[in-house]
């Protein structure tokens, strides 16, 4: 899952904006932290959605310019999950009778943080008339270029 990221520069840095995701927009430094400050804003941006108990507003696929900021897949399996339920009409109580679970166990499955096994996703996925789809892609930015540029946004520790 992607949402495209508007970079612009401004007097105090770079301005990064999501039109799929109103009100999120934060702010980087440097160039260099573009990426990781892009992600961390637009997941903690999704992740308020799902502990509202609400939706967030899809992705649209966008021609033109911009930065395509990935979404990390546990969240993105919580979010697809919801937008799923509530696209068949579905309470999470009614889905936990399909899937022979609780619907705290659901309710669960719909927050940011977890870990759904796989057999627990085909459980819910066929629930719902779905199937999951797992695809791995090459990766844009090499993972430690976004470790990098996270860990000069943390504050160093003070050592004891």
């Amino acid at each position: 899952m992607r949402y495209l990221a508007r970079v612009s520069k401004d007097t105090h840095g770079w301005l990064i904006t999501f039109p799929d995701a109103p009100g999120c927009q934060t702010q980087a430094d440097t160039r260099e932290e573009i990426l990781a400050v892009a992600t961390e804003a637009l997941e903690g941006w999704l992740e308020s959605w799902l502990i509202t108990g609400e939706a967030p507003p899809r992705p649209k696929l966008r021609a033109g310019r911009g930065l395509a900021v990935e979404v990390d897949p546990a969240l993105a399996i919580a979010i697809e999950l919801r937008w799923a339920r509530l696209e068949q009409g579905m309470t999470q109580a009614e889905l936990a009778a399909r899937v022979g679970v609780s619907q705290p166990q659901i309710a669960m499955l719909e927050k940011p943080g977890q870990n759904p096994s796989i057999q627990t996703i085909k459980k819910v996925a066929k629930a719902l008339g779905a199937r999951p789809v797992i695809t791995f892609e090459q990766m844009a930015v090499r993972p430690i270029a976004l470790e990098r540029a996270r860990r000069r946004r943390r504050p160093a520790r003070k050592a004891s």
